[in-house]
């Protein structure tokens, strides 16, 4: 098909793409069109006029302009991208490095339980509050990481005790977040989160060989431990009279070569444990998977592959009454079915690095992002933005380090990711093009994370594209958040 050098002037700003035998078309505000190369090109070259069936369709999407809609291409280009107004919402408390699980893919350069000046100190964590609640965000929270976060409780306790007090007077919407093993868990720390509205994620990284094959625990099954919590923190809540679908243990998974081949036997241990999500996440090069990724590790094609049966036999269970969702799919579908952002961090433009998040490691060091602490782990504090004592609020957020991200993860600037269709929904990671290709401008030809997520946006577009209600249904059921601010939320 030839494609016009010039497009008209009554299109607005536009890409586009072959997908299958259609043209699929995007702009900045995430609508889309599948269009045929003959009306594409008829659209290209200004030809669609009002008693056109395409041209109410078109306008009503903001790709061809009239006066009453560059008004309204503002407003929605406005809310598309809310969450570049609020400042860090997400601060992420590494409050020891001790772990007692070793795991084959651990990002978090873990430390042996009985190296206790890996933990964060009480003093240290009044810090963590006191910067987090600097914020001009109205919304902050509070993740507690590790390590093994519950080896280190009584900071836990205090973080949670010491926000909820300086939150009385802030009136900021308070939530938190552990991500636990559990294997540490107990009745009377159980008790105390659900009590204190703590959200708590899990990792289950299949059934019970393969998730004890990635995380061991000395003297037990990682497995049988992380199920026995999920299902008595799941009971915790229904005796709190909460509705099981909306509260319970979020879970995710990481993976590795011995996954593949696994994708059925994946979502149904998911679904035998009841829960209606999963998180597909490939490995990431950081920290001890790096090192033995040679073992571990997999081709992004690998992974597609993979991807794509798990979320294929998703749609077929839910076709059967099953509900399941992919996480990397919801955040997707978010972008492409509706007028929202769900403020992902990784994958957003510009990413979340310390102007959506700041973690803040173990003794007191600040960085853009998680991502970025592993980066100093492993020896490299490129991502480093300062030290609690001794760098304040506005030195943090308007540090070099964070303006490089932005810059260098803002897609409109960026070659590669300016003029591709899947830009609208898209985001990069500085932290991961510094780790693989040696800057943090990534060199998107032949970058491997843009390679896997244009891989799930064509496949996801594949489904759209065949006008299937039942799957658009589907589709439209996992962009649907229901609110649980009425349980987590302190206000």
């Amino acid at each position: 098909m030839k494609i016009p050098k010039k497009f008209s002037s009554k299109n607005a700003p536009f890409r586009y793409a072959e997908v299958g035998d259609k043209i699929l078309v995007t702009n900045d505000v995430g609508a889309w069109i599948f269009l045929s190369p003959e009306d594409f090109e008829r659209f290209v070259n200004g030809r669609i006029e009002p008693s056109d069936a395409l041209f109410d369709d078109l306008t009503g999407r903001h790709f061809i302009l009239t006066d009453l809609t560059v008004d309204q291409l503002t407003k929605s280009y406005k809310e598309k991208n809310h969450f570049l107004f609020n400042g860090p919402y997400l601060h992420i408390a590494i409050v020891t490095l001790r772990c007692n699980e070793v795991c084959v893919y651990c990002h978090a350069s873990r430390r042996n339980m009985d190296e206790m000046s890996f933990d964060m100190t009480e003093d240290t964590a009044r810090q963590v509050v006191d910067m987090a609640f600097e914020t001009p965000s109205p919304q902050i929270i509070l993740e507690f990481q590790g390590g093994e976060p519950l080896a280190n409780w009584d900071v836990v306790r205090f973080i949670v005790e010491y926000a909820v007090e300086k939150n009385k007077t802030a009136g900021k919407d308070l939530a938190f977040s552990l991500v636990s093993n559990l294997s540490l868990m107990n009745d009377e720390r159980l008790s105390y989160l659900v009590e204190n509205n703590v959200q708590i994620c899990t990792s289950v990284d299949g059934p019970q060989d393969l998730h004890d094959s990635n995380r061991k625990l000395v003297g037990g099954s990682a497995y049988e431990q992380a199920v026995h919590w999920m299902k008595r923190i799941d009971e915790a809540y229904t005796e709190r009279g909460l509705e099981p679908d909306l509260y319970h243990v979020e879970s995710l998974l990481t993976t590795t070569r011995a996954s593949l081949g696994r994708a059925k036997d994946v979502v149904d241990e998911y679904v035998s444990l009841g829960r209606k999500a999963l998180f597909l996440r490939p490995l990431n090069p950081f920290g001890f998977a790096k090192t033995t990724f040679d073992q571990i590790g997999y081709t992004t094609d690998d992974f597609l592959a993979f991807y794509k049966e798990a979320v294929d036999y998703m749609i077929e269970l839910n076709r059967q009454g099953v509900e399941i969702l992919e996480r990397n799919a919801a955040i997707f579908l978010t972008k492409m079915l509706t007028t929202s952002d769900p403020n992902y961090l990784d994958m957003r433009s510009p990413c979340g690095a310390g102007i959506g998040q700041i973690a803040y490691n173990f003794n007191g060091s600040l960085f853009t992002c998680d991502e970025g602490r592993m980066v100093a782990q492993m020896g490299d504090d490129i991502f480093q933005i300062g030290k609690l004592g001794e760098s304040t609020y506005e030195q943090v957020v308007q540090h070099d380090a964070v303006k490089a991200c932005a810059v260098a993860s803002c897609l409109d600037g960026l070659p590669g990711c300016m003029d591709c269709v899947f830009k609208p929904y898209c985001g990069v990671c500085p932290v991961y093009n510094y780790g693989e290709q040696g800057s943090i401008f990534g060199q998107m030809p032949t970058n491997e994370r843009c390679k896997l997520y244009y891989g799930i946006q064509t496949y996801l577009f594949e489904w759209l594209q065949r006008d299937d209600q039942e799957v658009l249904d589907i589709f439209t059921k996992w962009t649907i958040v229901r609110d649980r601010t009425e349980f987590f939320i302190h206000e």
